[in-house]
């Protein structure tokens, strides 16, 4: 599990992201990358990792669900996620 730090700044990054997202659009476009490199550096979406919702774990991300993969099989044997089945053959 992620510590509660790593976790807080993540979010802080994917406000900074959002809240520049078209100011850096203009620039990028303009072609002004003296102005776009004074922006934060958390502003640029590059910086921002997809993590688990539940832990904050980084690795073995699971796009579709937005877990990792530990917390995915749990869930799958518990029954919270509809349609998911363990397969056996």
């Amino acid at each position: 599990m992620a510590k509660e730090c790593v976790k807080a700044r993540q979010v802080k990054r994917e406000k900074l992201v959002a809240q520049y997202a078209a100011k850096r659009a203009e620039l990028k476009k303009a072609g002004n990358y003296v102005e776009l490199s004074k922006m934060p550096r958390n502003s640029s979406a590059v910086r921002l990792r997809n993590r688990c919702k539940m832990t904050g774990r980084p690795r073995g991300y699971i796009r579709q669900f937005g877990v990792c993969r530990n917390v995915f099989r749990e869930m799958a044997l518990m029954g919270k996620i509809p349609g998911v089945t363990k397969s056996s053959w």
